[in-house]
């Protein structure tokens, strides 16, 4: 039987805990089994430290978790390593990617152990697509000028890291997460995936409003193209860390 078409989706504004989120609700779904499983996957510049305020409020609530360690050096090597987390899991998974790490949670969410899929302000190409191209049809954020290269990686300064990556963190707090920040290969961004996850499992998806890295309406378009359940907060590109609860609520809604 071919695969259902994404769900359509509505917006609606709720109000949580005085922060106004957009909420876009998808009709309702098939029933399926709750997963108890949870694979995170970091993005560019950073590591799987990054999900340190996540993880604790997921594990309160009996979640199995584990944080993948990218090493950001090609496409294929980010998905083997979250194909080798997929494969310690018992039973359903929820796989959940930030920024880049949308992309190998794209082409590795075909895996039958995973029951849906959560994007917080990722990349979710379609099979083949030039995300590259795709980004470019929107302004650029200010975070891109601070990225270096040297010797076939990159990373990002100091100042563009704390200013505009992580730009609603107390100044400390952004700093540590600059200094643990793994650099990339300078080609990483020009992969392409071969599937779309995202056309045949249940996406959620956590829009930053606030995104000096990658374009809140980039982010838009995308949850949109999949049907995504989605959220929008008033956040930085690291939601995960200034609205830690926020993401731990969605990823166990897409739990069930």
């Amino acid at each position: 039987m071919p695969p259902s078409p994404p769900l359509h989706t509505d917006r609606r504004a709720l109000l949580l805990g005085g922060l106004s989120v957009g909420l876009s609700v998808a009709a309702p779904a098939l029933a399926r089994t709750a997963a108890r499983n949870i694979v995170l996957v970091h993005g560019a510049w950073a590591d799987g430290s990054c999900w340190s305020e996540v993880i604790p409020r997921l594990q309160g609530k009996g979640c199995n978790v584990t944080a993948v360690q990218n090493p950001l050096t090609s496409l294929a090597d980010d998905v083997a390593a979250t194909r080798r987390a997929l494969a310690l899991q018992d039973g359903p998974t929820v796989l959940v990617g930030h920024s880049w790490g949308g992309v190998p949670i794209t082409e590795a969410g075909l895996d039958p152990k995973v029951s849906a899929l959560v994007y917080v302000a990722a990349r979710a190409p379609d099979a083949g697509e030039d995300f590259n191209a795709l980004a470019a049809q929107y302004p650029t954020m200010p975070a891109r000028s601070g990225v270096v290269t040297h010797d076939g990686y990159s990373w990002l300064t100091k100042d563009a890291f704390v200013r505009y990556f992580a730009g609603d963190l107390d100044p400390a707090r952004a700093l540590a997460l600059h200094a643990v920040q793994q650099p990339i290969a300078a080609n990483l961004f020009a992969s392409r995936t071969t599937v779309a996850a995202w056309r045949e499992k249940p996406s959620f998806y956590a829009v930053s409003a606030n995104d000096q890295t990658t374009n809140p309406d980039l982010e838009r378009f995308l949850a949109k193209r999949m049907g995504a359940t989605t959220i929008e907060l008033p956040s930085s590109h690291v939601s995960m860390i200034s609205h830690p609860q926020a993401i731990a609520d969605l990823i166990l809604k897409a739990a069930g």
